[in-house]
């Protein structure tokens, strides 16, 4: 992040009135370097001359209690061969005025921008031009269409390696004691093609860096073998007869292969969002006003469209289901197995299956507002995004390529000084510059985050960044929160205990009616219970906050509540006193019948919330990968100890505050401990943000998501595992790929250097280490969720 030169425009957020503009403003001209500043309160703008690092100017905002408004752009970068490719690409865009900050990402070549909203995309066009690369705009239908088949690199590939074949065959001679070698005009034939235009590119790239007085792969293929080439062609002239032609044409050939191979395997990592994205389909069935339908393409639907689905078909928006009814596969998008039953208002996803029925659906949302864009711009960000352990391949590659220039002309400079003539030396020196091309190293830990995160997706797993599946991979400690996490957050009614007198199906009759027309969910309970969806609602009726509803049924004044509303009646629990006893044991909630007037107690009605499906399978998987377990709720001692009883949890910790969630986090990652907090609820944000790993169920709130580091598809607790083990399974990979990278070049140089690797060897080798590294990491694609 370089000096904003002249002048700059710098957004600012926050600023209501004109003594916010003033505070600003004096923030500012207190830095050294800003010559004049003007705020404009109406274009929440301040205009700036002078020269200031941009760091500090955001610092002086926020000191002042206001912010900079920032924007999220990515990139797409051609040209980048290696990691010090990808490096220096960030320097560049980072000396672009504005832009805070700049992650590469080789594998997917692709740039993650944080900058200020009035950065042209010129300026980083221009920047990235200067440093020898290409700017190119994309979206997710780009990286879908990088999926596709490239055949032009394959015929590239196929050419180069036919003007290479006589020259492997004239290898394979001399290593059979044969001469099979064509003569030197016909070297000279087949490899200047290879030369100067197969190879023209590396020329191109390595001047690029060149000018930008740093390195790259380029370079290195350039500069060995445009001597490998010189030395022949001047050897050839003098008449000689072992000329070396087959060195530069056989590397360009075996560095075009490793490169093909490389974008096969970038490719195959991309698949995650290619198959999100292909899930959408082509064409809608829009229901016009009269009733008809028409088949439109997908790109003409707009939000309020009712769209008709037939059975077999994939469901081409985001909306709610006005009429029909199907089963519905929506394994693609949540990784659930099971069809879903959909009816009248429920909802519905793009890009999911109905089965078996004929459905109408209202769209809400279209295009790029859908789950599944969301989705998938979620994944594409994790596998561009950047995991810590980068850091160490970062600065390596800062240094490599000259080192490595260093070490070639060493070599050079050593055997030619030992006596082996200018000719071998030379060739030692360029097989050094060939198998040092640092193509693995920079493609070791993208290569594995792209698999890995791609995999979880498909599982349902949405991780959301790098930095988060490396904290995920060092997990000890699991703290749940109950309700909607380990239980369906959905209470059932368990049980009716009538007074004496009275009858369970009367008063299920008069708790419908109560409870008619209520989204409260005891009230849901109760109205599935009694089958009364569409009770008469009493009259009279009101609501008594925070202890229950009143109203009129049948003549008769009628209260449903809580034990508050009990002891503000004045009544008691009388005979249904062991029964109140026994449920609140199971860790039920109680609800009272009352009819004031009498006054009497009608009856007892117990609520139960169920454990979700694999909440049990998933503790004990945890506690068998040895990590602590424990459960944090805001319910009272009874019900969270009954609900741990059944799910093997023997540490939970009741009537705790979201605060106070956050603060036992704090305290246990204070203790030394690597905390993830498992939560679906607007109470549950902040303890979220706080752990190590915050993981939302996707059925929990905006707030609960937003603030998680891993989203769940489907409010599955088994996915909770599963996601400690995808993301230390990619951890692994990303450690055995950087131990092959560096081990490959500090083994393959010392090699070279030592006389024991001809350029050819050095080239087939160098290229395999690139597709050893993609190949280990697509390993992960396999991965399933247990």
């Amino acid at each position: 992040m370089t000096d904003l030169a002249e002048t700059v425009l710098l957004p600012i957020t926050g600023m209501t009135c004109a003594s916010c503009a003033g505070r600003v403003e004096r923030a500012l001209r207190r830095l050294p370097g800003v010559e004049d500043v003007s705020v404009n309160l109406a274009t929440e703008e301040a205009r700036l001359r002078g020269r200031t690092p941009l760091p500090a100017l955001e610092a002086a905002v926020r000191q002042a209690g206001y912010g900079l408004r920032q924007a999220t752009r990515e990139v797409g970068v051609s040209g980048m061969t290696c990691a010090s490719c990808a490096g220096r690409v960030e320097r560049a865009l980072l000396r672009v005025p504005g832009v805070l900050s700049a992650t590469v990402n080789l594998a997917t070549e692709r740039a993650t921008l944080h900058l200020l909203p009035t950065v042209e995309e010129a300026a980083l066009a221009e920047a990235l031009r200067r440093a020898g690369y290409d700017l190119a705009p994309l979206s997710l239908d780009d990286m879908a269409q990088d999926t596709a088949p490239d055949h032009r690199r394959l015929l590239e590939v196929v050419a180069a390696f036919a003007l290479a074949a006589p020259f492997l065959v004239g290898m394979l001679g001399m290593a059979l004691g044969q001469h099979w070698m064509i003569p030197g005009w016909a070297q000279l034939a087949l490899a200047l093609p290879l030369q100067f235009g197969f190879g023209l590119r590396f020329y191109r790239a390595g001047w690029g860096a060149l000018r930008a007085w740093t390195g790259n792969m380029d370079l290195l293929v350039a500069l060995g073998t445009t001597a490998a080439f010189g030395l022949s062609l001047v050897q050839w002239w003098q008449g000689a007869q072992h000329l070396y032609f087959e060195a530069s044409a056989i590397v360009i050939a075996f560095v075009l292969l490793g490169r093909y191979l490389e974008h096969r395997g970038k490719r195959a990592t991309g698949a995650a969002i290619a198959a999100l994205l292909d899930l959408r389909p082509r064409t809608a069935r829009r229901l016009d006003g009269g009733g008809v339908e028409r088949e439109v393409p997908l790109t003409s639907l707009r939000a309020g469209d009712r769209v008709v689905v037939r059975p077999g078909e994939r469901i081409p928006a985001d909306g709610e289901v006005e009429t029909g009814a199907a089963g519905v596969d929506e394994s693609a998008l949540t990784g659930e197995s099971r069809a879903v039953e959909k009816g009248p208002g429920d909802a519905v996803s793009t890009g999911t299956l109905s089965l078996d029925g004929r459905l109408v659906v209202l769209a809400r949302a279209v295009g790029g507002d859908t789950r599944l864009a969301r989705v998938a711009a979620l994944v594409q960000a994790a596998q561009g995004s950047r995991a810590p352990v980068q850091r160490l391949v970062d600065r390596v590659s800062a240094v490599f390529v000259p080192a490595v220039v260093v070490v070639s002309l060493l070599t050079w400079l050593g055997w030619w000084l030992a006596g082996a003539g200018f000719t071998l030396a030379v060739l030692h020196a360029v097989s050094v510059l060939v198998i040092a091309c640092p193509c693995a190293l920079g493609l070791a830990t993208p290569a594995a985050i792209m698999a890995g995160t791609g995999a979880a997706a498909r599982a349902g797993i949405l991780v959301r960044d790098a930095e988060a599946l490396e904290q995920a991979g060092r997990i000890d400690f699991v703290a749940f929160d109950k309700t909607g996490t380990l239980t369906e957050g959905q209470p059932i009614l368990a049980n009716v205990y009538p007074a004496a007198g009275e009858s369970q199906a009367v008063i299920l009759r008069l708790a419908a009616r109560l409870q008619a027309g209520s989204e409260h969910p005891l009230a849901r309970a109760v109205l599935a219970a009694a089958g009364q969806g569409a009770a008469h609602p009493a009259e009279n009726f009101r609501v008594l906050p925070g202890r229950g509803v009143e109203g009129v049924v049948d003549g008769r004044r009628l209260a449903l509540g809580s034990g508050h509303l009990l002891q503000e009646s004045g009544l008691a629990a009388g005979a249904l006193a062991a029964a109140a006893a026994h449920e609140g044991r199971q860790g039920h909630t109680l609800s009272w019948l009352l009819e004031p007037t009498t006054p009497r107690v009608l009856a007892l009605l117990a609520f139960a919330d169920t454990l979700r499906p694999g909440a049990v399978g998933a503790v004990a998987a945890l506690r068998a990968r040895d990590v602590h377990v424990t459960m944090l709720t805001g319910d009272g001692p009874e019900a969270a100890g009954a609900a741990a009883a059944q799910l093997g949890i023997t540490d939970v910790a009741p009537g705790v505050l979201p605060a106070q969630k956050a603060e036992r986090i704090a305290a246990w990652r204070a203790g030394g401990r690597r905390v993830a907090m498992v939560g679906d609820g607007v109470n549950d944000a902040v303890a979220l943000a706080s752990a190590d790993l915050g993981i939302a169920m996707g059925s929990g709130t905006d707030a609960a998501i937003a603030a998680a580091h891993v989203t769940l598809l489907r409010p599955d607790p088994a996915l909770v595992p599963a996601t400690l083990d995808i993301t230390r399974r990619t951890l692994g990979k990303i450690r055995q790929n950087l131990f092959w990278a560096f081990g490959f070049n500090a083994l393959g140089i010392p090699l070279a250097a030592l006389g024991w690797l001809s350029p050819a060897l050095a080239g087939a080798a160098m290229a395999f280490s690139s597709v050893a590294v993609l190949g280990n990491a697509l390993l992960l694609s396999r991965w399933r969720a247990a």
